[in-house]
Formats: structure tokens, sequence, C-alpha cells
């Protein structure tokens, strides 16, 4: 049951922090809110799935690793995809005003 509880934290943490990513990018209207929220929230959860399917969540020096290691990796993703599509977004709607406006 406590192997449970360490999902359920690193779903939240890993949400929190998608959310605060979305809110302190200045140009976070360019993208969905749930973009960095979801795929942090899913990378935590598989990575979470494989640390407990390979037995570290029941070995005693290794019980911190279904603990720590899905939410940094979820916070690595969220910020990640963050910094990827606000960069290509923001090219691709230059472009694409700047086709508009040529007309």
């Amino acid at each position: 049951m406590e192997t449970v509880w360490s999902l359920v934290i690193d779903v939240i943490v890993t949400g929190g922090i998608g959310f605060a990513l979305w809110a302190a990018d200045r140009r976070h209207g360019k993208y969905g809110i749930m973009l960095p929220v979801a795929l942090g929230v899913v990378v935590a959860c598989l990575s979470w799935i494989v640390l407990v399917a390979a037995g570290t969540g029941y070995l005693t020096g290794l019980l911190w690793m279904p603990w720590v290691v899905p939410m940094a990796l979820g916070i690595v993703a969220s910020f990640a995809v963050t910094k990827l599509v606000e960069r290509r977004r923001e090219k691709r709607d230059v472009a694409d005003l700047t086709h508009v406006l040529k007309g």
C-alpha cells in the first residue's frame, strides 16, 4: 500500500510543477495548459510502473527510487516540452503571420 502512495505523491508533485512551469512561461498562450502537465504526469507514471515492476519499491536500499526518480523525470519532461514547444510554436506563428501579411 505504501508503494501506491508514492505514485499519488509523484502525480501530485509532477502535475503541480507542470502547472507552475506553464504559469511562469510568459508565452504560455502559444500552447495548451495541459501539455506540460499531462506529459510530465505520463512520464512520471510510466517510470513509476517500470521501477515498481523492477522491484525497487520493495528492496530496502532502493525504496527511495519510486518516490524520487519519477518526480525528477516528470519535471524534466515538463520543462523540456515547455521550452521545445514554445520555440517551435513561436517560429511557426511568425512564419504564418508573415505569410498572411505578404498576402
